[in-house]
């Protein structure tokens, strides 16, 4: 493989975690900040979850944060901007304790440093469904910070999100690299291997973590994480 670009997924990926059982721990402690600003717990995680959901479907006219916002205030009814401006704060201070619904990975830096050897790009392909200060608070969990990286994909960013193959696309247009010079290592058969693979990246299943895709399996390169450091210092 003639590898120019390195792309990373960080939940499950980078970082270990069990994704239901952190959505669940994470929501609990966002509601627990948003809500004494007029919302109902339930009311407002049934309104995180619609915006989720309207940024998986953002066809790219508008930023994810916008896409997310709009339809934030068209459930609530509530202005977004005092909402967006205590969310912003949560995930640089309470969502550190989101920690704990996740795992310790001592092998990420040392994946990161040796995908970036011989002047590779290296690139956090996380989806793109929390603000930057969230995806740099999660990096700093395993050690990472969004330095290590060229590009972070987050809500203002970006305006497609996995498994929309143009959220590959629109990564390759920034960092300037071809799809089958980019090497995708992610945990979700569906998200990255079939996504990332449609335009012609090559991939591989990182299983630690894995989220099978009952309709389609994965058939490629499937590694534990410990497997994928030692193939990164071949590449």
């Amino acid at each position: 493989m003639d590898i120019k670009a390195v792309l990373f997924d960080l939940d499950g990926t980078l970082l270990p975690m069990d994704q239901d059982a952190f959505t669940k721990g994470y929501f609990k402690e966002l509601a627990g900040v948003l809500s004494p600003l007029g919302i109902e717990p339930e009311a407002l995680i049934s309104a995180v979850w619609a915006g989720t959901k309207a940024m998986v479907k953002n066809d790219g006219a508008v930023s994810n944060k916008e896409v997310f916002w709009k339809e934030f205030e068209k459930l609530t009814g509530q202005k977004p901007e005092r909402f967006c401006e205590v969310s912003d704060q949560f995930y640089s201070n309470e969502f550190n304790r989101a920690q704990r619904y996740t795992g310790e990975n001592p092998l990420a830096k040392e994946a990161v440093r040796l995908a970036g050897l011989n002047g590779r790009k290296v690139v956090l392909a996380t989806n793109p469904l929390f603000p930057y200060v969230g995806q740099a608070t999660r990096l700093g969990w395993i050690g990472l910070k969004p330095e290590d990286f060229c590009l972070v994909t987050s809500y203002e960013s970006d305006s497609y999100c996995k498994p929309n193959p143009r959220y590959y696309e629109s990564i390759c247009e920034r960092i300037g690299v071809k799809p089958e010079s980019c090497l995708m290592i992610g945990n979700d058969e569906r998200e990255d291997m079939h996504a990332a693979g449609s335009i012609g990246m090559n991939c591989i299943l990182a299983a630690d973590c894995m989220i099978p895709c009952a309709e389609q399996p994965w058939n490629g390169e499937k590694l534990t994480f410990a497997e994928l450091v030692k193939k990164l210092g071949t590449i």
